[in-house]
């Protein structure tokens, strides 16, 4: 007896040293901040009633507010001390698979070849470029990690003239999308006196090198609704060449690639119109293409004599048509690419001698090359089950070589160039992941999950070969967005092999709302579809579990922004299939919001989710609106994270949810709110800073699935 408590307790000690340490979290007995209860009550036009006892976080200026999520940050900072050293470890893990000294593929516009360049240690991003030759000397265009410097948030882009000899730098530096836009002269490496202030960060540059059209938004709103001209050095006030008074629409500006045309398109999630005018003439007329039509977008090019539209004009998967400049209604549309049942056009571009077209067919894409001169075609295919490739960089007209990306969930970002005459393939540069990465060490699936009306719903798995096993054991993280037709891609994250490397199996669903699988559906997870959408996340949900991919204890979910409104919905409908929860900027309280016509993500989404002034549409989005659905009942374990000066999804909305949910849940499983005080939508700014909250979200999911390092 005494020999075989020996041989039980050495293999104890055995099983400990060789196998990942679980153990269930033990949260702190810590009580959790309590938001004070003050009713609200809120009418709708149509006269349904209700209450808002937390309506009053809305006030970003209250002290009490303030206090109230600085509380919850000091609450999560509590009961997550136990993970401190960890998250610091797979900081440092994530932090050591980036090839910190890291440089862009070159591409060609001009007489220069433009890149961008990480240095060793720094967050943000320097611009070059160089005259003729890569051999050239270097010229900095702006350096982020400078103009950035001290700044709690920072956000850059640059946009160069037309002659090349002067550069547009646009910054926000609180994370609201506010941008400044200043001007620098390349020949002498000084900035100009010109400075616009309170821009969207969009603006075209005209043929005559000393004019931009930008555009602004409407302080509330958000709503991007005017449209200025400004010549640099002019001391007059800047001209408004277009101001959008539908509050349905946001406007914005494009060239042609012809670098012939401005475009200005005024557009909702449903539908847009567009207007042109001649780029070598800042004072020609704005002339109309096509008046806005319900259901109905089209985006323009040009070249030549025409203009080349991609469009659904009768075409929920889309097509090609052409028309003439002079000419440009739909009356004389052609089709170039007709419409097609089974294959969704995603975009296109033009080159003097070939058309690329990007299709998506099963929600795999494929490049297609037709040469001008004789129509005839060939097309650059891809061998994974599940990837994501596309055009990349291609500025110049006159070229015979197409450069794309690709990438997958076991491939790091490539760059390709493709020569069309010779069909070749030359890699020009792929991510280089540090820490020992090797793609053969990791698998990726493609399934189809089977939803409750009969849609197959596409499923991207990957998980690490040596340890998954086919048993419903390993814990794993299921990942969705599903709204406003934005197609999930199966790309690749060094990050997530945090995740894989602890045996974690990771899912991509693919459901409606979506446009990975065409037009349809996206239609099909829209305005009185949306819960397709939330019932295809949980049916793709079960099939992991049923097929033994996840272990139904240890299986959770994660979304972001109108994704963290999925994540709001399937917490309500069916939290016993989740042990943990994470919603990223959720977009929570949906019809507070969308009955709020003064701050973003309203009258122009109308068309997305419906409009709560008409009764039946009101009544749908509150059936599910998660805020407004919270019960007492029990809940998973939530991470919830918002950003203070977040442009699309305000901070009130989570934190809303979470007060809520602190008084009606019944479980003692963890709630946590985090409120990045600084950053705006897209969370902290900077390669190092992000991934401080990422290691936060893996740290909360792999203690809750008792891996402790």
């Amino acid at each position: 007896m005494k020999h075989l408590l020996v041989y039980v307790l050495l293999l104890v000690v055995v099983f400990s040293c060789t196998s990942p340490k679980k153990e269930s979290p033990q949260w702190p007995d810590v009580k959790p901040p309590v938001a004070a209860i003050q009713p609200f009550e809120i009418v709708a036009k149509h006269g349904h009633k209700r209450t808002d006892n937390y309506y009053w976080l809305k006030n970003r200026e209250d002290t009490a507010v303030i206090n109230y999520l600085k509380a919850e940050n000091k609450y999560l900072d509590t009961m997550t001390a136990h993970t401190r050293a960890f998250r610091e470890k797979l900081y440092e893990e994530m932090k050591g698979r980036i090839q910190e000294k890291d440089e862009s593929v070159p591409y060609k516009e001009g007489n220069y070849f433009y890149y961008t360049r990480f240095g060793e240690g720094y967050d943000y991003p320097i611009y070059c470029r160089k005259k003729g030759t890569m051999e050239a000397a270097e010229e900095i265009i702006a350096n982020g990690n400078e103009l950035g410097k001290n700044q709690k948030y920072f956000s850059l882009s640059v946009v160069k003239s037309h002659q090349h000899n002067l550069m547009a730098i646009c910054m926000d530096t609180v994370g609201r999308r506010f941008y400044t836009i200043r001007f620098k002269d390349m020949a002498t490496g000084k900035m100009l006196a010109d400075k616009i202030d309170g821009t969207t960060g969009n603006l075209v540059w005209a043929n005559d090198n000393k004019t931009i059209f930008y555009t602004t938004q409407d302080a509330n709103t958000l709503r991007s609704d005017k449209v200025f001209r400004h010549t640099l050095g002019s001391k007059e006030k800047d001209k408004l060449v277009y101001e959008e008074k539908d509050q349905t629409l946001s406007s914005y500006v494009y060239k042609s690639k012809s670098k012939k045309y401005i475009f200005i398109s005024s557009g909702r999630t449903d539908a847009n119109f567009v207007q042109f005018l001649d780029a070598d003439n800042v004072n020609s007329q704005l002339l109309l293409m096509e008046p806005l039509q319900n259901d109905v977008e089209y985006e323009a090019d040009h070249l030549g004599d025409k203009f080349y539209i991609r469009t659904n004009l009768n075409a929920v998967n889309y097509k090609l048509v052409e028309t003439p400049v002079t000419k440009p209604g739909k009356e004389n549309w052609k089709d170039l690419i007709a419409h097609r049942d089974n294959v969704f056009v995603r975009g296109v571009e033009l080159f003097k001698d070939y058309l690329a077209i990007e299709e998506e067919s099963e929600g795999l894409a494929k490049i297609k090359l037709i040469k001008w001169a004789d129509k005839s075609e060939t097309s650059i295919d891809f061998g994974e089950p599940a990837y994501v490739a596309g055009i990349d960089n291609n500025p110049e007209l006159e070229t015979n070589v197409i450069r794309y990306s690709y990438q997958s969930m076991t491939t790091p970002p490539s760059t390709f160039d493709y020569f069309i005459e010779t069909k070749e393939k030359k890699l020009l540069k792929q991510r280089q992941v540090l820490g020992g990465f090797k793609p053969e060490d990791y698998t990726t699936e493609r399934v189809m999950a089977t939803a409750r009306d009969g849609a197959q719903v596409p499923i991207s798995i990957v998980y690490k070969k040596d340890l998954f096993k086919k048993d419903g054991t390993n814990p794993c993280l299921q990942y969705a967005y599903g709204s406003y037709g934005s197609t999930s891609y199966a790309s690749f994250s060094s990050n997530r092999l945090s995740l894989l490397n602890r045996g974690f199996v990771y899912a991509l669903a693919h459901i409606r709302g979506g446009q990975e699988m065409g037009g349809k559906w996206y239609e099909d997870g829209k305005m009185l579809k949306k819960k397709n959408t939330f019932t295809d996340f949980i049916d793709c949900s079960e099939y992991l579990v049923k097929n033994k991919y996840a272990a139904p204890n240890n299986l959770f979910a994660y979304g972001g922004s109108a994704g963290g409104l999925l994540m709001g919905a399937i917490t309500n409908m069916r939290p016993d299939l989740y042990k943990g929860v994470i919603a990223a900027v959720p977009f929570v309280d949906v019809i507070t919001t969308m009955m709020d016509e003064n701050i973003p993500l309203t009258t122009f989404e109308w068309r997305e989710w419906g409009n709560p002034n008409i009764k039946e549409q009101y009544e749908y989005m509150l059936s599910y609106s998660p805020y407004d659905q919270v019960e007492k009942k029990n809940y998973p374990n939530l991470l919830v994270t918002t950003g203070l000066h977040d442009s699309q999804v305000q901070y009130w909305e989570p934190a809303k949810w979470v007060a809520k949910l602190r008084v009606m849940k019944t479980d003692h499983n963890v709630l946590l709110l985090y409120t990045n005080m600084d950053a705006g939508h897209g969370g902290a700014s900077g390669r190092f800073r992000a991934i401080k909250e990422e290691a936060m979200r893996q740290a909360f999911m792999l203690d809750l699935a008792g891996i402790k390092e």
